[in-house]
């Protein structure tokens, strides 16, 4: 291995004492590969294999944490007992290469399909529909908020019982958990919605149930890290200011990590504060020591990894790359990096093992993929 990339192989040991081969993170994508019923499949089973293969983390794609959160069709669950043993199944084919594997949990909100879930009732924070859907959420009301904060911690306890190493929240990409921290999808007054504070109730308690679990049901340590998105578009809604005061907050709860989902690692802020610096820069800097960083966002060539990675942030996720070379990890350690592929052809469903669902999204997005033409 060329002796510059060392720096990314470097082993890091959070402060629980777990210990990880190197900072690069598979990040946690929906594939789409499981059964109707939230099984794994086998598919979905070569598909982690073949991705864990190098990796120090390896963070799944969302798994529901109770019927009412299905997005995507196809995505993992983790709301029922019965389903530890499936999700055992999943722990056991990441960490045979020697990554540590991370449940990531999640519902839906307003992003949730209506023919996915139950009696196609979608739920929210508030009664506001998603951007060019006429569908009108309901708005939780008391009991079923604290249902499902209840329901992040049971699927945190199967997620140890099944022998994950931890678990990730998602309270990214405009998912329920954001939903209540956004001015925009939240327009309660009572105590889960109002000025920031109260915003901010929602994500910090699922934080401290999930803590509760793992306190009372892991044996061993396990991690708790917490995924965000740094603002958004809409207005009214969380600009680079309300972010700050989030990761603070959550940096001074018990998590392990956070991670910063950006589709540019190096994009900037776009309203809330004044500073020219990524948005990365600025919330490691913040948070300081009080919790690792991982970063993610176009993120395809070792140097680009290498680079990131000496902005301070401890940790580089990919997930578009480990999709076209699932031996990304192993290239570099054998000093042939310049033979990483970075683009597909439209011949490498099969061969790389893709989901109908997402090599539709792959060849019918423009610009989310670089494709070739090439046989």
């Amino acid at each position: 291995m060329d002796r510059k990339y060392q720096p990314l192989m470097e082993p890091y040991r959070f402060k629980n004492g777990i210990q990880v081969k190197n900072r690069i993170v598979h990040a946690p994508m929906t594939i789409s590969y499981s059964k109707q019923d939230g099984t794994v499949s086998d598919e979905l089973i070569a598909y982690y294999e073949s991705r864990s293969n190098g990796v120090g983390i390896v963070v799944t794609g969302s798994a529901i944490i109770s019927p009412n959160a299905k997005v995507f069709g196809g995505e993992l669950a983790a709301d029922r007992d019965d389903l530890i043993p499936s999700l055992q199944r999943l722990a056991t084919a990441i960490k045979k290469r020697g990554a540590k594997a991370i449940l990531q949990i999640f519902h839906g909100g307003r992003e949730s399909s209506p023919e996915l879930v139950p009696n196609r009732e979608i739920v929210s924070a508030s009664a506001v529909a998603k951007e060019g859907s006429s569908v009108i959420p309901q708005e939780l009301q008391e009991k079923e908020i604290v249902d499902i904060i209840r329901a992040f911690g049971d699927s945190t306890r199967r997620a140890i019982e099944a022998g994950f190493d931890g678990v990730e929240i998602h309270g990214a990409n405009r998912f329920l958990i954001q939903q209540f921290f956004s001015p925009y999808t939240n327009r309660r007054d009572d105590r889960w919605g109002g000025n920031i504070d109260k915003r901010m109730a929602f994500p910090l308690t699922v934080v401290d149930t999930v803590r509760k679990v793992v306190d009372e049901y892991a044996k061993q340590p396990f991690l708790v890290g917490y995924r965000l998105s740094p603002e958004e578009e809409l207005t009214p809604g969380i600009t680079m200011a309300d972010t700050l005061i989030l990761v603070d907050a959550l940096a001074n709860k018990d998590l392990d990590y956070l991670h910063v989902s950006l589709m540019d690692f190096w994009s900037k802020p776009r309203r809330g504060v004044e500073d020219y610096r990524s948005r990365m820069e600025i919330i490691n800097e913040l948070v300081k020591q009080r919790v690792p960083i991982i970063g993610v966002g176009s993120i395809r060539t070792p140097d680009e990894a290498l680079r990131a990675l000496q902005s301070g942030v401890p940790f580089i996720a990919l997930g578009r790359e480990l999709i076209i070379d699932p031996d990304w990890v192993e290239t570099v350690t054998l000093d042939k990096e310049n033979e990483i592929r970075t683009e597909l052809t439209l011949n490498d469903q099969e061969k790389l093992g893709i989901a109908d669902s997402l090599w539709l999204k792959i060849i019918n997005t423009p610009g989310w993929f670089p494709i070739s033409t090439k046989i």
